[in-house]
């Protein structure tokens, strides 16, 4: 939201590193256990990825998998990003032909749960607010696994953007009062709809239940009490989460760890000997030069390629930066692309029918 807070002091969660791993490591993630769903075809599809957390690979780039499901008549992509961990923004980027609100039974819905990491380093919380999206990095356990979380996050509106740079989270809290500052009472006040000097706990307070503290003052990364806007730029500077990640955060991010926020349209990674490239959109008061962006990231990033690697392939650049998906692509001499490049996602099953306090509830016999 961009404002202070005061906080409700309660119990800290500590996890382990061995309990990190366990907890990376297993296999009874709530969503593979909905197996057999069928689709509006009839066709049974496959269980879904989890797509909120990887094990990493030292040096690696690219982590997940593109998927796509079959719509439902009455889903909305509001229903499918909440049910998949993507951002609303996402969807509409990996499916610009697609009714947001009504994309109607049986319509194909490519779900972009393939990311090229952040380029930073590889610690604490990473938020690229062009992508949308928090990367967090949890220590190596014991044996030196290291992981990634990430989440898909709303962001500051235009005008009261989300600041880049570096800070740490300085304290944690729930169930916060919300403090409204002058000027956002304000703005809402013209906007005849006056708020109070203050919200409590509860339903209406657009903090949600846990917040992490910045070193930036007046800025959080919190929850929301109303998730649809999660994946927009809906806040007052602020970095909003779904009411269930940023529960998960709070338990694994302690005061103390490093953020970092960047402003990163354009990422590279390599994978399997090839160079990939996601296009986002830039952010509407994002005033630097693409063209010079994308000359100098290209060149950094063939600069400790081998000899003998492919050279970029301009048609296939040109193909992202036109589409701007978000979807990772290949930018080398002879990597798939476009429709070749799609061929092979992996059909999964539609969770939507399932009710997300199911889900949260199937979630928790499971882990428990």
């Amino acid at each position: 939201m961009g404002m202070h807070t005061t906080m409700i002091p309660k119990l800290r969660i500590i996890v382990t590193p061995a309990m990190l791993a366990v907890f990376f490591l297993s296999s009874c993630s709530p969503l593979n256990r909905l197996t057999g769903l069928e689709g509006e075809s009839g066709e049974i599809f496959r269980p879904p990825i989890v797509s909120d957390r990887f094990l990493l690979q030292p040096g690696q780039q690219v982590v997940g998998e593109l998927q796509v499901i079959e719509a439902h008549y009455e889903d909305t992509f509001v229903d499918i990003a909440r049910s998949y961990n993507l951002g609303f923004d996402e969807l509409v980027e990996a499916n610009p032909n697609v009714d947001p609100w009504l994309p109607g039974a049986g319509t194909e819905i490519l779900l972009p749960t393939q990311f090229i990491l952040p380029d930073a380093p590889q610690v604490g919380i990473v938020i690229n607010v062009a992508a949308k999206r928090l990367f967090f990095y949890p220590q190596p356990d014991e044996k030196g696994l290291r992981a990634v979380v990430t989440y898909p996050i709303g962001i500051g509106k235009t005008g009261t953007a989300t600041p880049m740079g570096e800070t740490t989270v300085t304290g944690k809290g729930r169930d916060p009062v919300w403090f409204v500052p002058a000027s956002i009472r304000r703005e809402y006040a013209a906007a005849g709809n006056p708020l109070p000097a203050q919200v409590p706990p509860g339903p209406d307070n657009p903090l949600g239940r846990h917040v992490l503290l910045l070193g930036m003052p007046s800025y959080l990364i919190h929850g929301t009490n109303k998730p649809a806007g999660v994946g927009m730029r809906v806040s007052h500077g602020c970095v909003r989460l779904f009411p269930e990640n940023i529960e998960h955060l709070y338990g694994l991010a302690g005061v103390g760890t490093e953020v970092k926020i960047v402003n990163q349209p354009l990422t590279f990674g390599w994978r399997d000997e090839q160079l990939y490239m996601d296009v986002h959109s830039m952010l509407e008061d994002d005033d630097r030069d693409r063209a010079e962006l994308l000359t100098d990231l290209l060149a950094a990033n063939l600069a400790g390629a081998p000899d003998t690697a492919p050279l970029p392939d301009e048609l296939h650049i040109q193909e992202l930066l036109d589409q701007q998906t978000g979807i990772p692509g290949v930018v080398l001499q002879g990597g798939a692309a476009g429709l070749e490049q799609f061929a092979a996602v992996m059909r999964v099953n539609n969770l939507v029918t399932v009710s997300f306090a199911g889900v949260e509830s199937m979630a928790s016999s499971i882990l428990d």
